[in-house]
């Protein structure tokens, strides 16, 4: 078996180099290899260069005050308010433009009465922060000076995981630091850093002081701007997060141009697609999200969109969950018009959506449903209801004034377990509406231990889908 296998090799050789012997095509096979690695090796020392004179060091000054105290020399231990003082942060920046238009993150500078911008070649600028987006993470410093190196937009859309990108900063105060890695995932969510998270995965080494800094393509393009890493100990353990470049861009223009980020609007709450929701909507994946609430008057309800249906696709393009529905639609112009594939009651449909411009105070984001338990009872048993009057809700600050609202439950019940709550006022059981007590018992009542009671309740504003069912 070897003998044939070594002799495939030889045949496949001398095909395409009938003059070279064994040893020859063999040493060939290796030139090959490490020909191709140095290419590489070339290519990331290039990048490396051409990237680090446009990524900048910045210090920021924020003035804290520490809590007040007690001074025992004052009459009857007034408070005494401490004086302000310094406190100072490091980060790094990347020049986008000739005229010094700089793109770091927003807790780089954030309430900072004083930044300074050292260039990769030890030139220092004042900078001027242009203006802040919490919401992304991004932020726009300025500084006066011409004919500035750049690293040009490049189109984070096109990145797969595998693909190698290079992070470049001042990782604890070190200056021009290039580290190497690949995109280990995209679309990273809920990782608690910002409100908008559509985060780009990388095991290129990032470390404090690294934020705001590059993640550069193979080509020199920016992918991406760093942000934040996961880590038990404070120092990179390979597992790294950068705001996607097209996220970045379009704050960045919309933060020099209005001096705040202009969002579309669905209009809508929504919930993700948990596995059982995705049986009980009869979904063939378990993705999309879920309509759960609509605002009037609003982008959704104008497009016909109701409670229950569930976005599938955006334009043509899978939606995962409700945050990066939320970032599809942010992204797009105000006034724009989009399709949207929905399934409403198992059936396919489609719409036009009319993007608006998002409220200033937006919604809190919906929540999923956690697991329902496995017990044989009414599925609704062990939970109180009531009525909904105006004193109980002033007693229990609801956020409506009827209907039908938990006010107690029996620890480790079934709807417990599957996270119905106190407060919670239920607005439909499996799809019908609840406008009062007499309609929801008389849905409830006949139910039996195996049925499923899907609710739709109102939780403090946020509207959500709860399954309650034995399994």
């Amino acid at each position: 078996m070897v003998q044939s296998a070594i002799g495939w090799f030889c045949a496949a050789v001398c095909v395409l180099m009938p003059a070279l012997s064994m040893n020859e095509a063999r040493a060939g096979s290796r030139l090959v290899a490490v020909s191709g690695a140095s290419d590489l090796q070339q290519q990331i020392k290039d990048t490396a260069a051409k990237v680090i004179p446009a990524v900048v060091s910045i210090a920021s000054t924020v003035m804290v005050k520490d809590q007040a105290f007690t001074d025992e020399t004052l009459p009857f231990g007034l408070f005494k308010d401490p004086p302000a003082r310094r406190q100072y942060g490091q980060g790094s920046g990347v020049i986008v433009s000739p005229d010094g238009y700089i793109v770091t993150n927003h807790h780089v500078v954030a309430d900072a009465v004083d930044v300074e911008v050292v260039l990769a070649d030890r030139r220092q600028y004042k900078g001027k922060v242009v203006a802040t987006d919490p919401r992304t993470d991004v932020a726009v410093v300025k500084i006066q000076a011409t004919n500035l190196p750049t690293v040009p937009w490049g189109d984070s859309g096109r990145l797969a995981v595998g693909d190698f990108v290079l992070a470049i900063g001042n990782p604890l105060g070190l200056s021009r630091t290039a580290t190497f890695g690949i995109v280990s995932a995209v679309g990273r969510a809920d990782v608690g850093v910002a409100d908008f998270e559509d985060f780009i995965q990388t095991d290129a080494p990032i470390n404090p002081g690294n934020s705001g800094g590059a993640l550069v393509n193979i080509r020199g393009e920016l992918i991406g701007i760093n942000t934040a890493i996961a880590s038990p100990t404070g120092g990179s353990v390979g597992v790294g997060f950068a705001i996607p470049s097209n996220m970045a861009r379009a704050a960045m223009q919309s933060l020099i141009k209005t001096g705040r980020v202009v969002r579309g609007f669905l209009g809508a709450s929504t919930q993700d697609v948990s596995p059982t929701l995705g049986k009980i909507f009869h979904l063939p994946d378990v993705k999309g999200a879920i309509v759960t609430d609509l605002q009037p008057k609003g982008s959704a309800e104008k497009a016909g969109l109701k409670r229950g249906d569930v976005i599938e696709r955006f334009d043509g393009h899978d939606v995962m969950d409700s945050g990066h529905l939320r970032n599809l639609v942010a992204a797009v112009p105000i006034g724009s018009k989009h399709r949207l594939d929905v399934i409403r009651d198992g059936k396919a449909v489609q719409m036009e959506l009319v993007v608006q411009e998002a409220p200033k105070d937006r919604p809190k984001r919906s929540q999923s449903a956690v697991a329902e338990a496995a017990v044989s009872q009414h599925p609704l048993s062990g939970v109180v209801f009531d009525d909904v009057t105006p004193p109980l809700a002033r007693q229990m600050d609801l956020p409506v004034n009827s209907g039908v609202v938990v006010t107690d439950m029996e620890e480790g019940s079934l709807a417990e377990s599957s996270g119905l709550q106190p407060g919670d006022v239920i607005l439909e059981l499996n799809r019908q509406p609840i406008p009062n007590f007499a309609t929801f018992q008389r849905l409830a009542d006949p139910m039996k231990p195996t049925d499923l009671a899907l609710l739709l309740v109102n939780r403090q504003g946020t509207v959500l889908y709860i399954p309650v069912r034995s399994e």
